[in-house]
């Protein structure tokens, strides 16, 4: 099955759902209001490890307007047959339930809720709830931990830890040219526009409607039920907008059992909102320190590639990112070994930040290749040329498809490359450095099992239905696009329906797989419909399609015509009239595993960026980025570009700003907040162009897209990274890249090791 015209497909649609947005309309998880609505506020924990010796709820229940003070002491039930840690749907784990005991496990931990009539006098109480402490001495220095770190087991990882390839240690040894580098990335908090709220709607007859920020209302429902043990049909999670979550939103969050619990509890509707400080005590991009040994001849090859990493994990679960496998999967090189380990920190458990691992670990690899260039003596593009690989040499597999060369070709172009001068230092305008760095980036193309309902109704009126999110990216878009480009319909007669656990399920909106799996549900829902209304237009008195087969017929404009006959054709509304029903098809699509398994799939990108560094003031900024990007088919060329230009910016914040700082003495985080977490702003942002490189992938999906939500940001940071040293001759191998990592600094004179 494929598209035969184009008709919105790929064209740059601005979003259906944008009016709703900019008029206030579209509603969010916090914003939804009830007769009797409670409020909660969740009083959070002042140590970081220890244990509830006493709660003194007194003055907090002597605040007029106060409802209930809950705690571990004095919670509602949950189910019985569910121990402290409940399996979540995404991503696989064991997460951590607030409220279950007195034990601390992490500082800001959720102990006590506080509902009350209205939400000033719920957080006003929380202040006077007073808890005593048994505090323990709390370990959250990843780097005291390092001789404590262990492998978790590969059977929860599959494909993350690629096997070793050959004898790495020996090439390495016998390698002409060999460099070592450590590389740092820091915590990182997501900080989305909208803070995590949940409200939990309690109804007469006991069923409980929940409106949640979530990138997976499915995902709720499934943990709801399991967690309190209700009927499927007992609860039902709706998202309809969510303002931004990029992985934070993968999993249910403690602001979602804490409403349910204080609902069901008290038989009444309540909503709990997190604060932007308590937006940092869940999960967040987790630390790393990243080891890259890099073997090659005199003439760039590789010959030899090892990579280990180590990050932490909470106490309480073996939480770990994909952060080594793109090494083995970007380059040519026969001997390679990559190695993953955690470290147990006194911290919540991390989670998927946007490109999880990819974002941290090909920032490693691709700022080792920028030093491996400067030791050999050639252009890092080059380099990277030499060592193209047209196989995923992890999985043995070729490439579905890989257009990266085009995308050298293409972002090099539009960027002026050709203008760099190689020496770090050597290129000046004024009293600003300038600097040019460039990276690979690369990403997963994947698809899972989704399912969609396509309802035409007799007015030619089109309902798309799944149970699928948009996180901002896009979804309502290019969901409204196929259904309007199956049917030929113009856009204003498709309406989408998404973000409700009782839709057609879907998975979580996440891994940029959400365009390859929903996407292709809706075409084959639609293509079912199309297969009716052929069949139903062949069977009209004096119908010009008689005789006509799907692959002869196109449908566009709102009529079915004849291919390479236009004066036979057919409106719709003439295939339509007099029918009293709808025509409804749900369907679950699913990948021909098959096909997908003999091949790698993957997107690919090359990120071009320039910096400049103001020597007297010691300022730096990033005055341009070129991204080109090899996704597949692009079903939307304005939303598309959006998500890679966004992306862009997280990969500045990641290479200039963002860190969220611990003080270890507490175990606290002391730049909880938008004024001391530093992320990008209008002025740090100066030119991003993004160019969409063409790129036929027919193995994946029918679509022929790969995603687009992860891709702009990896790679972006390295080479970021790697025009600062190229201005500066000073290498900065720990993010983000500060002023006082380059004020007064020198190039030092480190050279490669020879073999």
């Amino acid at each position: 099955m494929t598209l035969i015209s184009t008709n919105t497909i790929g064209k740059p649609v601005s979003r259906v759902d944008g009016p709703a947005k900019v008029t206030g309309q579209a509603k969010y998880a916090a914003e939804f209001n009830v007769p009797g609505l409670a409020h909660g506020f969740v009083v959070s924990s002042t140590i970081a490890k220890g244990r509830i010796k006493k709660i003194d709820r007194s003055a907090a229940i002597a605040v007029p307007g106060v409802i209930a003070v809950l705690a571990h002491d004095n919670r509602p039930d949950v189910a019985s047959e569910h121990e402290k840690y409940t399996d979540a749907t995404a991503p696989p784990g064991l997460p951590w339930r607030p409220l279950y005991d007195e034990e601390i496990f992490f500082s800001g931990q959720p102990v006590a809720l506080v509902v009350a009539e209205e939400f000033e006098v719920a957080r006003f109480a929380a202040t006077l709830v007073g808890i005593e402490y048994e505090a323990e001495e709390a370990i959250t220095d990843l780097d005291t931990q390092l001789d404590k770190a262990f492998s978790p087991p590969k059977k929860r990882l599959p494909g993350w830890d690629p096997d070793p390839r050959g004898d790495v240690d020996k090439a390495l040894s016998r390698a002409p040219i060999h460099i070592q580098r450590t590389y740092r990335t820091p915590i990182e908090h997501h900080n989305p526009m909208e803070n995590f709220g949940c409200t939990a709607v309690w109804e007469d007859d006991g069923r409980l409607i929940v409106y949640d920020k979530t990138q997976g209302a499915p995902n709720c429902h499934k943990y709801l039920c399991n967690i309190f043990g209700l009927a499927k049909e007992k609860v039902r999670v709706l998202s309809p907008y969510v303002g931004g979550a990029f992985g934070a939103g993968l999993r249910p969050n403690y602001e979602l059992f804490l409403a349910a619990l204080a609902a069901i509890g008290l038989k009444r509707s309540v909503r709990v909102a997190l604060t932007r400080a308590q937006m940092f005590t869940i999960g967040y991009r987790p630390k790393t320190i990243q080891t890259l040994s890099l073997g090659a001849d005199q003439d760039g090859s590789l010959v030899a590639l090892k990579h280990e990493a180590i990050t932490n994990a909470s106490r309480f679960e073996d939480y770990q990112e994909p952060t080594v496998p793109w090494t083995g999967a970007l380059y040519r090189c026969d001997d390679s070994a990559v190695s993953s380990k955690l470290a147990r920190v006194d911290l919540f458990t991390p989670c998927d930040m946007r490109a999880p691992g990819g974002a941290v670990g090909v920032y490693a690899i691709e700022c080792a290749m920028d030093e491996l260039s400067y030791a050999v003596g050639i252009d890092p593009l080059e380099l990277r040329l030499r060592n193209y690989s047209e196989m995923d040499q992890n999985e043995g597999k070729p490439f579905g498809s890989k257009a990266l060369k085009d995308c050298y070709h293409w972002g090099a172009e539009r960027f002026g490359w050709s203008k760099r001068k190689p020496e770090p230092r050597s290129m000046r305008e004024g009293r600003e450095l300038v600097g040019y760095g460039m990276a690979t980036g690369i990403w997963e193309g994947l698809r899972v099992p989704a399912s969609a309902r396509a309802t035409l109704a007799p007015d030619g009126t089109l309902e798309i239905a799944s149970a699928t999110a948009d996180i901002g990216t896009g979804t309502y878009t290019i969901l409204t696009q196929i259904g309007a480009e199956m049917l030929g319909l113009p856009l204003d007669k498709v309406k989408v329906k998404i973000g409700d656990s009782d839709l057609p399920p879907a998975p979580v909106e996440g891994g940029s797989w959400t365009a390859a799996s929903v996407g292709s549900a809706v075409m084959e829902a639609c293509d079912c419909i199309r297969k009716e209304l052929l069949e139903r237009a062949g069977k009209l008195k004096n119908t010009p399609l008689a005789g006509a087969e799907l692959a002869d017929v196109t449908f566009v404009d709102g009529e079915i015509r004849m291919n390479g006959d236009p004066s036979r054709r057919l409106p719709l509304s003439e295939v339509l009239r007099g029918a009293n029903e709808p025509i409804t098809l749900e369907l679950t699509s699913m990948p021909d595993w098959k096909t997908l398994r003999r091949y790698s799939h993957k997107v690919h990108s090359a990120v071009f960026a320039e910096v400049r560094l103001d020597e007297v003031l010691g300022m730096l900024r990033v005055a341009r980025v070129v991204s080109a990007v090899a996704a597949g088919r692009i079903l939307n060329a304005k939303t598309a570009h959006s998500q890679v230009m966004g992306a862009v910016v997280g990969g500045i914040g990641m290479a200039l700003h963002e860190e969220t700082v611990i003080d270890h003495r507490y175990g606290r985080y002391i730049n909880h907040n938008f004024a001391e977490y530093h992320v990008p702003v209008n002025a740090d942002i100066h030119d991003i162009d993004v160019i969409f490189v063409d790129e036929l992938e027919s193995h994946l999906n029918p679509l022929g897209v790969k995603g687009v939500g992860e891709i702009g940001i990896v790679g972006t940071a390295a080479a970021i990274a790697n025009a600062v040293y190229h201005a500066t001759g000073v290498r900065v191998r720990d993010l983000p890249i500060t002023i006082d990592k380059l004020l007064g600094l020198r190039p030092p004179r480190e050279t490669a090791s020879a073999g």
